[in-house]
């Protein structure tokens, strides 16, 4: 699964630090729960209506069909990590390339279970991969497992070391400037109104005071440098405009602010030969 654009809960939503366990245990209960409704509002989009699946890179509709962004499918091993629903997994098969769909919640990958093509499927943590060193051709993320993990470094880390050299790691996320903006879709949205240099993650907790839903905030040089020390080039990083095409509305996403505002980085990074 693509798990781009948010689908909230109610809950009190407010900046605050919190561990990497608890950041993993909010996500994996979050995304457990709410698998069969997001897999009902967002799956056609995200390519359960489209024969194959398809990679689906950001809320602007931009598939890897269309960018190529990973190169040379055919024979390859692609690890997705958070592959919710595996519709990207499945695009992959169908071109001929050896997937393996990762996902923290189990609730998510049994939305795959009963779709073709069939592929491999690991319920994992993306900070600590089942996976042996340099198994792996190409991995990719597409909102996938990025934007909830406390830990950047430990998660490019394990990417790095399953990846053999020269292979690719393509992973997608919010685009870091729009931390500083509302996360509404219409003109309130533009405007700023918070740093774009806070790095508190957003935290909405229960009346217990659980974490029940956690994203994470770098900026673009803090996703340089985490990539570098894990040992990856960035090759690219790609701001998609939003197509004229897509007139829908998901989340804070809209044609309205992407017409102003990027919505989504896509960085291309690469293990050394």
């Amino acid at each position: 699964m693509s798990e781009h654009g948010s689908n909230r809960p109610p809950g009190s939503p407010m900046r605050s630090d919190l561990g990497k366990h608890e950041s993993v245990t909010a996500s994996r209960t979050w995304w457990d729960a709410a698998a069969p409704e997001y897999a009902a509002e967002h799956g056609g989009f995200l390519g359960d209506d489209r024969p194959g699946g398809a990679l689906v890179w950001g809320p602007e509709g931009w598939t890897e069909a269309e960018l190529g962004l990973l190169g040379p499918l055919q024979g390859r091993v692609v690890l997705e990590i958070g592959a919710g629903g595996a519709q990207g997994s499945r695009w992959l098969a169908s071109q001929g390339a050896r997937p393996v769909a990762l996902d923290l919640s189990h609730a998510m990958l049994a939305h795959a279970g009963s779709r073709e093509p069939a592929v491999a499927l690991v319920q994992a943590d993306a900070g600590a991969l089942p996976l042996r060193e340099g198994c792996v051709d190409l991995a990719c993320s597409a909102y996938g497992a990025i934007p909830f993990v406390a830990d950047l470094a430990g998660v490019l880390g394990e990417v790095a070391r399953v990846l053999r050299p020269g292979g690719r790691f393509v992973f997608s996320v919010t685009h870091p400037v729009r931390w500083a903006f509302p996360d509404v879709p219409g003109a309130a949205g533009l405007v700023a109104d918070r740093p774009y240099f806070d790095r508190t993650p957003y935290v909405e907790r229960d009346e217990t005071g659980r974490a029940t839903y956690v994203e994470h905030h770098r900026t673009l040089g803090d996703t340089v440098r985490a990539a570098t020390a894990a040992g990856l080039l960035v090759v690219d990083v790609v701001e998609p405009e939003w197509p004229a095409r897509n007139q829908q509305t998901w989340g804070g996403w809209s044609p309205l602010r992407g017409a102003v505002l990027p919505g989504t980085a896509i960085w291309v990074c690469r293990r050394p030969d």
